[in-house]
């Protein structure tokens, strides 16, 4: 098996005592890589390297556009390790190839020329005053961030927090997913490849509570925190964080709400609705869970919308023409099972779908089901949808703002006026009109409530990782 270590210091290591864990294949159900299990003295070495890099080294010293061409080159090792990269996440937690490989490294690639880019050319501010006084404004580097990432996304939103915090000066330890490190090992690899120097970029393997996931985020050489995962755990990142006064940004759990207006162009809202719940196996933070069709439509929509969910392909996601491949682990293939068979219980009916066989879950379509059942409440994270008819705009609003979370909503209609007017009354960060997952990443990207703090993205992310500093002098 290939041996995936943590990278500290310009280094490929071991754990200090050798331990290591198994990463295992969701397709096979066998283990694939040995991956190095950190705990709290590889975390301590990581979090002094990038100290070091910081205090002492080039990196925070380097003219932004100097930074920006060694990121770029990174960019470009990405793309050119394509395959290598994209097959790992496929390997780790069973996505298609033609979603790690075709969407998310071009992703990882983008975010690291974005923000090089947006570094390199944001304008300070120069504030000329009436007392003879001149002021501007500095964006300065905070020093060490942590970035912990999630599963589902592994490379895309592992560079989604990477490439802001290294644009502008910052070194980070990154710790990723337990069931994904192989991508976070070989990104760390190329980094060190196109030039970055030793320290700035630090990679740490191991698990969450007391161990190396804690051990990060209560670490008080940390001066950034930047989560991504359950709603449960950022409560207690929070926490942690509050004790060392380190702020965070934190993108939670979602139960993202998609009306279908009566209006809509019914084979477009078909065709994002399918995609909104069923990419990745519906193991999207942003998933479109809860799907509300206006009810002149209902029945037109629902045949159309069940017979696309079932001629989805499943399979081997090594393969281009797989379209769903298993759930990521066991453990998260049991939590999704056990949504799927207590439908009944909560008075609604399985339309179509169901369990397949080892970690597989057919798209599932949920009829029925009231709102306050669990199913309509609960982040399931899988390829499950519940499907609800509605009369009005208000009631609609309603139900889709009837949720502890507020990452992302979608609807579908062809009136402008509706459009904004609903849009305006979501309580969401994001929200798509006649479509979905489209990003621009100069927009804000965050939710409210159970959804997280703080937003990324742009000139969000530069708030996020520098310290603004006022100059004040005196001219007269």
């Amino acid at each position: 098996m290939e041996f995936f270590g943590h990278v500290i210091d310009g280094a490929e290591v071991a754990s200090a005592g050798g331990e290591t864990f198994a990463s295992v294949d969701p397709y096979t159900r066998e283990p694939w890589a040995e991956v190095a299990l950190g705990g709290p003295a590889e975390v301590d070495l990581a979090v002094a390297a990038a100290r070091r890099a910081f205090d002492e080294g080039p990196w925070p010293r380097m003219g932004r556009a100097e930074r920006g061409r060694l990121l770029h080159r990174l960019a470009d090792l990405i793309l050119a390790n394509a395959d290598r990269l994209g097959l790992a996440d496929t390997r780790d937690m069973g996505k298609p190839i033609t979603q790690s490989r075709g969407n998310d490294v071009p992703r990882a690639a983008d975010n690291f020329r974005f923000f090089a880019d947006h570094a390199r050319l944001t304008p300070a501010e120069a504030l000329p005053m009436d007392s003879g006084h001149h002021a501007y404004t500095r964006y300065e580097p905070v020093g060490v961030a942590a970035a912990v990432a999630p599963w589902n996304f592994p490379l895309m939103l592992e560079t989604w927090k990477i490439a802001p915090a290294l644009a502008w000066g910052n070194t980070v330890v990154l710790k990723p997913a337990e069931d994904t490190p192989a991508s976070a090992t070989i990104l760390a690899r190329l980094a060190l490849e196109a030039g970055l120097p030793p320290g700035v970029l630090n990679v740490v393997h191991g698990y969450g509570p007391d161990s190396a996931g804690q051990a990060l985020t209560e670490h008080p050489g940390v001066d950034r925190i930047t989560f991504t995962g359950e709603s449960a755990t950022g409560r207690v990142i929070s926490a942690a964080a509050a004790r060392n006064l380190v702020p965070v940004s934190l993108e939670l759990g979602g139960k993202g709400g998609n009306a279908v207006f009566a209006d809509a162009d019914l084979d477009n809202a078909v065709s994002w609705s399918l995609r909104a719940i069923f990419t990745n196996a519906g193991q999207v933070c942003l998933a479109g869970s809860r799907l509300y069709v206006q009810r002149p439509v209902f029945e037109e929509f629902l045949a159309r919308f069940t017979a696309a969910a079932g001629a989805m392909r499943l399979g081997d996601p090594k393969l281009d023409s797989t379209e769903i491949g298993p759930l990521a682990s066991e453990t998260h293939y049991r939590k999704v099972r056990g949504y799927v068979e207590s439908v009944a219980d909560e008075g609604g009916a399985v339309h179509a779908g169901g369990l397949g066989d080892g970690w597989f879950v057919r798209p599932t379509i949920v009829t029925g089901l009231p709102a306050t059942a669990r199913h309509q409440r609960e982040e399931i994270f899988g390829p499950v949808v519940t499907v609800t008819p509605f009369d009005t705009e208000d009631e609609v609003v309603a139900l889709m703002n009837g949720t502890r979370y507020g990452l992302n909503a979608m609807l579908f209609t062809e009136s402008l006026s509706r459009a904004h007017r609903v849009s305006a009354r979501l309580r969401a960060g994001t929200v798509w009109v006649n479509c979905f997952f489209i990003r621009d990443l100069r927009a804000p990207f965050g939710g409210a409530g159970d959804s997280g703090v703080g937003r990324e993205g742009g000139t969000f992310s530069r708030e996020f990782f520098t310290e603004p500093k006022a100059v004040v002098m005196q001219i007269d």
